[in-house]
C-alpha cells in the first residue's frame, strides 16, 4: 500500500468517524501483513500521473493502481472506478 493511500484511508475515516477512529484504523492496517511503501519513488509518482492522465480516476487511486502494477500485485477494492483498469492491473473485487 502506498503511503498516499494509507493517508487517504486515514482522512476518509477521520472525516466520517473522527480522528480517534482513524488512528485506530491506522493501527489495524499496520498490524496486517501489508507493506506501506514510503517514501514514494519518482517512477511510481510518474506512473500514477500517467494513469491519472489516461483514466478518469482520483490521484490516490492512480497511486494504488501504479503500485499494484509495479509490484505485480492484486489490487483489492470495491471501488467501481477501477473497472476501467481491469485490463491494466489484476483486481480482486470486494463485495
Amino acid at each position: 500500500m502506498s503511503i498516499v493511500n494509507f493517508g487517504e484511508v486515514f482522512y476518509r475515516t477521520g472525516k466520517l468517524y473522527g480522528i480517534a477512529e482513524a488512528t485506530r484504523t491506522g493501527r489495524r492496517i499496520r498490524a496486517l501483513p501489508i507493506n506501506i511503501i514510503a517514501p514514494v519513488e519518482e517512477t511510481l509518482v510518474m506512473r500514477a500521473a500517467y494513469l491519472k492522465a489516461q483514466y478518469p480516476i482520483s490521484y490516490a487511486d492512480a497511486f494504488a493502481a501504479a503500485l499494484a502494477e509495479q509490484e505485480k500485485a492484486i489490487l483489492v477494492t470495491g471501488d467501481p472506478d477501477f473497472k476501467r483498469l481491469e485490463k491494466t492491473i489484476k483486481i480482486q473485487w470486494l463485495r
